[in-house]
């Protein structure tokens, strides 16, 4: 019997299709959060938000421009705002570039990895490419971002969406990234928007309930160190790398951190943007981890009203 999820139910009807869904995922959801806004949240629909593309237009402009659509303003990110209707294909500056569909929480990393013009950047990760416009964009097309991914399917949409967004500065790649570790101290600064098991991405799409399962957070765990400790080493000294994920799963977020905390002398620094985050987790299931991954983001959905997300700003003393 199919089990549908009324995300305007009361939070035990909630509880009652998530356990019948997923039981493994409904156990793991208790142990990271358990309260009941967040049980509402995980399955409220997400609110829409866009980017400005500043390398094709104004902000002012855009928003004088879609004003009617406008519902309010992400306020981690200067060019970020919400709206009424995802039907894009119905707004021009979307297919023009001018914006790009971009979940606000995952604005924040771009913003915080402190990007100037002429910078080398590695965007280990690319593809969409949300983040990889979005870099270039702070960068004023000015320097190189080696946009990569290991997957030949993702590369096209990435190609795709720089040249739509009008990036003249990356140079596309496919490669596992671990790959690039061997490229030591090449970079200004470096992104690992990590694969994950996609946990905090369940109000966007209810499909990813029935696909989580722990075993492949274990497999991700290993991946996700592999890619950031290769983009830590690729990293000019005094070079920031940032790593998110869209999931809550502590696996794939606090442990991994912790991980090049403690093999590399790497240095963790606070997130300071107007966005409410909860404790990261120093002990979870019986694993203990560094004091230090206090300063990292963990956003859960019933916070700020994102998507579940997980921001660390790392740097290379």
């Amino acid at each position: 019997m199919r089990v549908l999820i009324n995300p305007e139910g009361d939070v035990e009807e909630i509880k009652d299709a998530l356990r019948a869904i997923n039981p493994e995922l409904y156990e793991r959801l208790l142990k990271i959060d358990g309260s009941d806004d967040f049980f509402r949240y995980m399955v409220k629909p997400l609110k829409i938000s866009v980017r400005v593309n500043t390398l094709k237009a104004e902000i002012e402009e855009v928003r004088e421009n879609l004003s009617e659509i406008i519902t309010g303003k992400v306020p981690w990110c200067e060019e970020g705002f919400y709206i009424s209707t995802n039907e894009f294909s119905k707004i021009p500056e979307h297919q023009l570039g001018m914006i790009f569909s971009q979940e606000a929480a995952s604005m924040i990393p771009p913003v915080v990895m402190e990007l100037q013009p002429g910078m080398t950047v590695l965007d280990i990760a690319a593809s969409p490419g949300a983040k990889t416009t979005q870099m270039a964009q702070y960068l004023h097309n000015d320097g190189c971002i080696v946009a990569n991914d290991v997957k030949h399917s993702r590369i096209n949409i990435l190609i795709s969406n720089l040249q739509r967004c009008g990036v003249l500065i990356a140079k596309v790649t496919l490669r596992d990234g671990r790959y690039f570790g061997r490229f030591q101290n090449r970079f200004d600064a470096a992104l690992v928007d990590a694969p994950c098991s996609n946990m905090g991405m369940i109000r966007k799409n209810y499909r990813n309930i029935s696909l989580w399962k722990l075993r492949d957070c274990y497999g991700l765990s290993r991946l996700q160190k592999d890619l950031l400790m290769a983009a830590y080493k690729a990293t000019k000294p005094g070079g920031v790398v940032v790593y998110s994920t869209c999931t809550l799963e502590p696996l794939e977020n606090e442990e991994v951190v912790d991980y090049l905390l403690r093999n590399t002398d790497a240095e963790i620094e606070e997130i300071k943007l107007p966005v409410k985050g909860v404790r990261p987790f120093t002990e979870f299931d019986g694993k203990k981890y560094s004091q230090e991954v206090k300063k990292c983001l963990r956003l859960h959905p019933q916070i700020n009203d994102t998507e579940g997300f997980f921001v660390a700003k790392l740097r290379k003393p």
